[in-house]
């Protein structure tokens, strides 16, 4: 991995600053931490656009390959002994690749249909030496650009990004999430039962920190569904209502649900991939926003602009209340009549989030990016496949169901 010096760095943020396109190789060829960012970015088009949102996009799939010596050398320096005699074959072409790992087809010689998973050539060790640069170039970019420090919470996004990916970087940790995951969806299945979730079988016997064997999921990812226009609306809001009921109802979530790390298989499934970033939001956070979104479905604006408040430890009183609350009332004006395709649920939150900032100084810290990152990939899947979508209407029926079977009504608003 190619360390992030300071004249990268600054040129790394003009790319994604510019207002043409960024140079995709480029970027990639930086390193992990590179891609990551850009990644996070890619959810911000109240900062770049949503053209340049789009392309960036690109980054979730379209990771730089491993040459084919590459990828045997790295499986035979870091599996497990007698790891290729294991298998009947091994596709030689990579079925996937992202900014971690990369993924090959193989069989194993009971006839079972796998996928190989391994990290690419990057540690955990390298990878927290980078962030700790990172950290430091930040901090001096954000003097250099007040716009990005007052929108949002940079260093909370870098925290969150390092968080993750470390352990990502870690693949038993994948099948740590998946089961931990499937536990909740065990324990709430006699009042909140998600049978069309599922989770990919483990070959733990066949894996270690650096390569991981499990399930081939016949099936179609939710960004294939994207490009050939076949997800319907009621696809989607299954996955909000199962998603969400980790989100709002339970605190644990999927951290990296991005539309590549969700596939349908042939049975009309969701299955979750990618597990290793399980996030875990505290419950003054995840209840915060629930009681938001809920006012706001209900169109009761003042206790929802209250209820968000609930997130902080600042809460403004006097004019600093009167300011806020009206510019509020600014956003969110007729945003129950607007499809998402032309008032987005994430441009919005941003400008929320900033509303609440500067006008409240209330402070959003590294605990709440995770949640609002997660509502921003699903507003992109809507966005990208349902523009004339109301999405906060059709959400309503969804957070009545996790209010009285999640136990959320027993929460004060």
């Amino acid at each position: 991995m190619i360390d992030m010096r300071m004249l990268t760095f600054f040129r790394f943020m003009r790319q994604i600053m510019r207002k043409r396109p960024a140079d995709l190789d480029w970027i990639q060829k930086q390193g992990l931490m590179a891609v990551k960012l850009a990644q996070i970015f890619a959810l911000r088009p109240d900062l770049l656009g949503e053209d340049k949102c789009k392309q960036l996009q690109q980054l979730y799939q379209h990771a730089a390959s491993i040459p084919q010596e590459d990828w045997e050398a790295t499986l035979k320096s870091k599996a497990i002994p007698g790891f290729f005699e294991k298998f009947k074959s091994i596709e030689e072409k990579p079925l996937a690749a992202a900014s971690v790992g990369q993924v090959h087809r193989a069989v194993l010689h009971n006839g079972d249909q796998v996928v190989i998973k391994f990290v690419k050539q990057a540690n955990a060790v390298k990878f927290r030496k980078e962030v700790d640069r990172m950290r430091s170039w930040l901090r001096m970019f954000l003097i250099l650009s007040p716009r990005l420090r007052k929108v949002g919470n940079p260093m909370a996004l870098l925290n969150h990004v390092a968080d993750y990916t470390t352990r990502e970087l870690d693949l038993r940790n994948e099948i740590l999430g998946a089961n931990e995951l499937s536990k909740i969806q065990q324990d709430i299945a006699e009042d909140f039962a998600t049978p069309l979730l599922r989770f990919p079988q483990y070959y733990p016997e066949l894996s270690n920190e650096n390569v991981l064997v499990s399930e081939f999921i016949e099936g179609m990812s939710l960004e294939e569904g994207i490009e050939n226009k076949s997800l319907k609306w009621e696809t989607l809001l299954e996955l909000f209502r199962i998603h969400g009921a980790y989100l709002f109802g339970i605190g644990t979530f999927h951290g990296d649900l991005h539309p590549g790390n969700c596939i349908i298989d042939n049975e009309g499934k969701f299955v979750f991939i990618d597990n290793g970033a399980i996030c875990h939001a505290p419950e003054f956070v995840n209840r915060s926003l629930f009681n938001f979104f809920e006012h706001l479905s209900k169109q009761e604006l003042d206790e929802a602009f209250i209820a968000l408040l609930d997130m902080t430890n600042k809460k403004p009183t006097g004019k600093k209340m009167q300011k806020y609350m009206s510019r509020m009332h600014e956003i969110y004006f007729d945003f129950e009549k607007k499809p998402v395709g032309e008032q987005s649920l994430t441009r919005v939150m941003m400008q929320t989030v900033r509303a609440a900032v500067e006008l409240a100084n209330a402070e959003f810290g590294e605990e709440a990016f995770p949640i609002i990152r997660a509502l921003m990939y699903l507003d992109g899947l809507v966005i990208r496949t349902h523009p004339d979508a109301l999405l906060i209407k059709s959400m309503g029926p969804y957070l009545d169901e996790f209010k009285f079977k999640l136990g959320l009504d027993t929460v004060s608003a």
